[in-house]
């Protein structure tokens, strides 16, 4: 649960940013952003378990500089899907060098021998890539929602749940899921050696 509230400066966002006023939801995804951080940081935790948190502090920062510049922005109806671009990004991103964003969340609720182990990397990776493949998806059908109809709220809503309600959902079951089959071929493998 600790590693959702990292998404709270995006869900707050998208509550308080309507098509025509983006700047009050920037504004509050960047102090909840940093806020988090802070309080993370003070807590002791390390940079690999705030990657959310983080990326959203960079992109909060961003795109309150831009709204506060530019309110009127022909960007300012697409912010939804500039949302969705940039956790892409940062997901793919976090893939490209091997350090999937949920290694850092996932080491947090795991025992530390299994840290370092394939399996462990292989899990989050997996889960990672689901995250990623969201954001993109959000992000392509958000453009092109938003693109041929501004106004049609309930599929702009729509896809944000889905698509974070997906990868949600299978971050939880994921893992579980692995290390039952992991029983499993442990269980066939020592009935094996009788």
């Amino acid at each position: 649960m600790r590693g959702l509230l990292g998404f709270a400066p995006w869900i707050l966002y998208a509550i308080i940013a309507t098509g025509d006023e983006w700047r009050w939801g920037a504004i509050t995804g960047l102090v909840i952003a940093l806020v988090l951080v802070v309080v993370d940081r003070r807590a002791g935790r390390a940079w690999d378990e705030m990657v959310i948190e983080s990326s959203a502090a960079v992109f909060f920062a961003c795109l309150t500089v831009l709204s506060l510049i530019d309110p009127h922005s022909f960007l300012t109806p697409y912010g939804p899907a500039l949302v969705n671009v940039w956790l892409a990004g940062t997901a793919w991103g976090s893939l490209a060098i091997r350090r999937p964003f949920t290694l850092g969340i996932a080491r947090t609720m795991a025992p530390k021998e299994v840290w370092d182990t394939p399996g462990f990397y292989r899990v989050n990776a997996v889960i990672t890539t689901v995250w990623a493949s969201a954001f993109t998806v959000a992000a392509v059908s958000l453009t092109f929602v938003l693109a041929a109809a501004p106004h049609a709220t309930a599929v702009v809503i729509a896809i944000k749940v889905i698509t974070f309600a997906a990868p949600a959902v299978f971050t939880a079951r994921y893992p579980k899921v692995v290390q039952a089959r992991a029983r499993r071929a442990a269980a066939a493998g020592t009935a094996a050696d009788k």
